[in-house]
């Protein structure tokens, strides 16, 4: 059994300046923000988090707590700013150190950052003109012909360097591809080619398998395998998960859902079914779908709010967060478990080859945790709170993840793409009809 539509991106650039150290802390004014999350204590978390949080972060659990409520307030702080001032704010992120960052592209505006508490980075270009551009690499990306905008593996906007990053194969046509001069702010990089308690009902971040018809009747071949991501409800109180839209071997239609049973697939407990998916450009280029869950669903437990690391322990989503460059995340899988890293980029367009040829962008953020295949549609945490749903990764082949890092630590180190949460949210709600997903939102703990 497998994953049938494995997607596997590459992001450079940020992730390398990201990865350069350790993350330490130091004193520093608080920035004003009336943002609040609410988090678990730090001895409040799984042993197997804690675990992850120290092995691939290199910070304390209490430090990952910190650093994740720190990067909401950053985030609510950067979007007003921008709102505010649109030409002069050029970025925002999480330092080495663990400090927040305002990039902008006035002196003025430095002063009114560093007033309110942030340290400051002056840079020439706004991020509205580099959204601009990356708009305008995609739209050139999609106008190419297939066996050439194949060889392009992703497009991201690196806030720390002030561009817009083309990551190509480095391949003949790779190496041929050349930018319009239309295209300014950037640069085209190569890339190789090609512990607690055990829970024993079914939560988010647990396996879930899925085929066009009945499960009896499917090939081995044709069944994929996929992760929950974070339990949702809607306005009538349908109990749902959100996933990915990928992990849908029938786009769009309502293809049944298993828990499956490893000593005899065919006997797997059907739990319900995908109520919406999509895969880019339909649906603001998300990658992402919604799970209807049967009462056998919820009886096998997936109306909690708490999704599943290694060996069977829990961790509890206390609510709902945005990416933010630095920030610290932790991904859930039924194969690779929790493995932890950083947000590398806000944001990430990536043109995904279907199996029928189609070219299709999809839009996310990238993260640096260890994803493998099997993993897909698994939720992204950062501290306690809901950040995304995992779409794929450029280790999505590997047997394991000690083998992913050796593998390629030359080359930037493992990344992830994700879906956020709160885009997922918005866009499941405007599909519904006013039907299933209607109002949908993350089950929260409390």
């Amino acid at each position: 059994m497998r994953n049938s539509l494995a997607i596997r991106t590459a992001v450079v650039g940020a992730s390398a300046l990201l990865l350069a150290a350790p993350f330490t802390t130091t004193a520093s004014a608080e920035p004003a923000s009336d943002t609040h999350v609410e988090q678990l204590e730090a001895d409040q978390l799984p042993a197997e988090l804690v675990e992850a949080i120290t092995r691939d972060l290199k910070i304390s659990p209490q430090e990952y707590l910190d650093r994740a409520a720190k990067a909401q307030e950053l985030g609510a702080y950067a979007q007003e700013f921008k709102s505010e001032r649109p030409g002069d704010y050029a970025g925002s992120w999480m330092g080495l150190d663990g400090q927040p960052v305002v990039a902008v592209t006035t002196t003025e505006a430095a002063r009114i950052a560093a007033d309110d508490g942030y340290r400051t980075h002056v840079a020439p270009v706004s991020a509205d003109t580099l959204e601009k551009t990356l708009a305008d690499v995609n739209g050139w990306i999609a106008g190419l012909p297939k066996e050439i905008s194949r060889a392009v593996n992703s497009a991201t906007i690196d806030v720390l360097n002030n561009q817009v990053v083309i990551d190509v194969a480095n391949s003949p046509v790779g190496q041929a591809l050349n930018l319009p001069t239309l295209l300014e702010n950037t640069k085209i990089v190569l890339s190789p080619d090609g512990g607690g308690s055990v829970d024993p009902g079914a939560l988010g971040g647990d396996t879930y398998i899925t085929s066009t018809g009945p499960i009896r009747e499917t090939p081995t071949e044709n069944i994929s395998v996929c992760s929950f991501g974070f339990n949702a409800v809607d306005d009538q109180n349908n109990a749902l998960n959100i996933s990915a839209g990928h992990c849908n071997p029938a786009e769009g239609s309502k293809s049944p859902v298993y828990l499956p049973n490893h000593a005899n697939v065919d006997d797997s407990q059907l739990i319900g079914a995908f109520s919406q998916s999509s895969v880019g450009n339909n649906a603001g280029d998300l990658d992402y779908s919604v799970i209807k869950f049967d009462q056998s669903g919820i009886d096998a437990g997936l109306d909690r709010a708490a999704v599943r690391g290694a060996n069977g322990t829990t961790l509890a989503i206390t609510g709902t967060a945005r990416p933010v460059i630095g920030a610290p995340i932790c991904k859930s899988g039924q194969t690779s478990s929790f493995t932890c890293g950083v947000v590398a980029a806000d944001r990430v367009e990536t043109q995904l080859v279907m199996a029928d040829g189609d070219s299709r962008t999809v839009r996310g953020f990238a993260g640096t945790a260890c994803t493998l295949a099997g993993d897909s549609g698994g939720a992204i945490v950062s501290g306690t709170l809901a950040l995304g749903i995992t779409s794929g990764s450029n280790s999505s082949g590997a047997p394991s993840c000690n083998e992913a890092n050796l593998v390629l630590a030359t080359s930037g180190g493992t990344s992830n793409l994700g879906i956020p949460v709160g885009d997922i949210l918005d866009a499941a709600d405007r599909a519904s009809g006013g039907g299933i997903g209607s109002g949908i939102r993350v089950r929260t703990a409390g």
